[in-house]
Protein backbone atom coordinates (compact mmCIF):
# COMPACT_ATOMS: atom_id res chain seq x y z
CA UNK A 1 0.00 0.00 0.00
CA UNK A 2 1.45 3.37 -0.62
CA UNK A 3 2.31 6.00 1.87
CA UNK A 4 0.49 9.20 2.55
CA UNK A 5 2.40 12.35 1.04
CA UNK A 6 3.05 13.04 4.52
CA UNK A 7 4.09 9.98 5.94
CA UNK A 8 7.48 10.76 6.74
CA UNK A 9 6.82 14.52 7.68
CA UNK A 10 4.32 12.89 10.25
CA UNK A 11 6.87 10.02 11.64
CA UNK A 12 9.63 12.77 11.95
CA UNK A 13 7.20 14.78 14.08
CA UNK A 14 6.49 12.18 16.14
CA UNK A 15 10.15 11.76 17.04
CA UNK A 16 10.51 14.88 17.84
CA UNK A 17 7.95 15.12 20.15
CA UNK A 18 9.44 12.23 22.15
CA UNK A 19 7.34 8.97 20.53
CA UNK A 20 9.31 5.69 19.28
CA UNK A 21 7.88 4.41 16.50
CA UNK A 22 7.35 1.07 16.81
CA UNK A 23 5.57 0.07 13.53
CA UNK A 24 5.82 1.25 10.11
CA UNK A 25 3.23 0.40 8.98
CA UNK A 26 1.29 -0.96 11.85
CA UNK A 27 -0.92 -3.88 11.11
CA UNK A 28 -4.01 -4.47 11.92
CA UNK A 29 -5.81 -7.99 11.89
CA UNK A 30 -9.69 -7.90 11.49
CA UNK A 31 -9.71 -11.51 10.29
CA UNK A 32 -9.96 -11.20 6.37
CA UNK A 33 -7.27 -13.03 4.41
CA UNK A 34 -5.05 -10.16 4.88
CA UNK A 35 -3.98 -7.45 7.40
CA UNK A 36 -5.15 -3.97 7.15
CA UNK A 37 -2.24 -1.41 7.44
CA UNK A 38 -1.84 2.02 8.88
CA UNK A 39 0.37 4.12 8.73
CA UNK A 40 2.47 4.42 12.26
CA UNK A 41 2.51 2.80 15.56
CA UNK A 42 4.09 4.70 18.17
CA UNK A 43 4.94 4.84 21.73
CA UNK A 44 5.86 7.08 24.87
CA UNK A 45 7.32 6.10 27.96
CA UNK A 46 4.99 9.37 29.98
CA UNK A 47 6.03 8.00 33.70
CA UNK A 48 6.83 5.53 35.74
CA UNK A 49 3.53 5.76 37.63
CA UNK A 50 1.28 5.59 34.22
CA UNK A 51 3.58 2.98 31.80
CA UNK A 52 3.55 3.02 28.62
CA UNK A 53 1.36 5.09 26.02
CA UNK A 54 0.83 3.24 22.86
CA UNK A 55 -1.13 5.23 19.71
CA UNK A 56 -1.53 4.33 16.38
CA UNK A 57 -1.49 7.19 13.26
CA UNK A 58 -3.14 6.95 10.53
CA UNK A 59 -2.33 10.00 8.11
CA UNK A 60 -4.29 11.74 5.78
CA UNK A 61 -3.07 14.71 3.36
CA UNK A 62 -6.74 16.23 2.56
CA UNK A 63 -5.21 17.29 -1.40
CA UNK A 64 -8.16 16.08 -3.03
CA UNK A 65 -10.49 18.40 -4.69
CA UNK A 66 -13.20 18.07 -2.09
CA UNK A 67 -12.27 18.29 1.66
CA UNK A 68 -15.89 16.78 2.41
CA UNK A 69 -15.29 13.83 0.00
CA UNK A 70 -11.44 13.45 2.19
CA UNK A 71 -13.27 14.08 5.03
CA UNK A 72 -15.54 11.50 4.14
CA UNK A 73 -12.62 8.60 3.28
CA UNK A 74 -10.97 9.67 6.34
CA UNK A 75 -14.02 9.16 8.84
CA UNK A 76 -14.96 6.32 7.53
CA UNK A 77 -11.30 4.56 7.89
CA UNK A 78 -10.76 6.06 11.26
CA UNK A 79 -13.97 4.25 12.58
CA UNK A 80 -12.85 1.04 10.77
CA UNK A 81 -9.62 0.80 12.29
CA UNK A 82 -10.60 1.99 16.08
CA UNK A 83 -13.29 -0.68 15.89
CA UNK A 84 -10.75 -3.40 14.76
CA UNK A 85 -8.16 -2.03 17.45
CA UNK A 86 -10.69 -2.49 20.04
CA UNK A 87 -10.90 -6.31 19.17
CA UNK A 88 -7.28 -6.89 18.66
CA UNK A 89 -5.17 -4.07 20.43
CA UNK A 90 -7.70 -1.84 23.30
CA UNK A 91 -3.87 -0.68 24.83
CA UNK A 92 -3.19 1.41 21.62
CA UNK A 93 -5.15 4.74 21.09
CA UNK A 94 -5.68 5.46 17.53
CA UNK A 95 -5.29 9.12 16.19
CA UNK A 96 -5.63 10.66 13.01
CA UNK A 97 -2.80 13.02 11.40
CA UNK A 98 -3.94 15.77 9.19
CA UNK A 99 -2.21 19.32 8.43
CA UNK A 100 -2.54 22.56 10.24
CA UNK A 101 -4.24 24.09 7.46
CA UNK A 102 -6.44 20.95 6.98
CA UNK A 103 -7.73 21.69 10.63
CA UNK A 104 -8.57 25.17 10.10
CA UNK A 105 -10.34 24.58 7.24
CA UNK A 106 -12.45 22.05 9.52
CA UNK A 107 -12.90 24.88 12.75
CA UNK A 108 -14.41 26.74 9.94
CA UNK A 109 -17.23 24.16 9.03
CA UNK A 110 -19.44 23.43 12.21
CA UNK A 111 -20.78 19.84 10.52
CA UNK A 112 -17.18 18.61 10.69
CA UNK A 113 -16.53 19.39 14.38
CA UNK A 114 -19.56 18.39 15.83
CA UNK A 115 -18.34 14.82 13.70
CA UNK A 116 -14.77 15.04 15.58
CA UNK A 117 -16.30 15.81 18.91
CA UNK A 118 -19.21 13.17 18.62
CA UNK A 119 -17.56 10.54 17.33
CA UNK A 120 -14.45 11.11 19.72
CA UNK A 121 -11.84 11.54 17.01
CA UNK A 122 -8.44 11.88 18.13
CA UNK A 123 -6.28 14.13 16.39
CA UNK A 124 -2.80 14.61 15.44
CA UNK A 125 -2.10 18.20 14.04
CA UNK A 126 1.03 18.86 12.41
CA UNK A 127 3.03 21.51 10.45
CA UNK A 128 4.19 19.77 7.46
CA UNK A 129 6.70 22.65 6.58
CA UNK A 130 8.64 22.32 10.39
CA UNK A 131 7.96 18.53 10.49
CA UNK A 132 6.47 19.17 13.70
CA UNK A 133 3.35 18.56 16.05
CA UNK A 134 0.99 21.31 16.39
CA UNK A 135 -1.34 19.85 18.96
CA UNK A 136 -2.97 16.89 19.62
CA UNK A 137 -7.16 16.69 20.10
CA UNK A 138 -8.60 14.32 22.31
Amino acid sequence: MAKDIYHEHVKEALIKDGWTITHDPYYLDVGNDSPVEIDLGAEKLISAERGTEKIVVEIKSFLNRSITYDFYRAYGQFRFYRRGLSKTDPEHILFLAIPIDVYSQFELRDFYMELIEEEDIFLVIFNPLTRTIESWKK
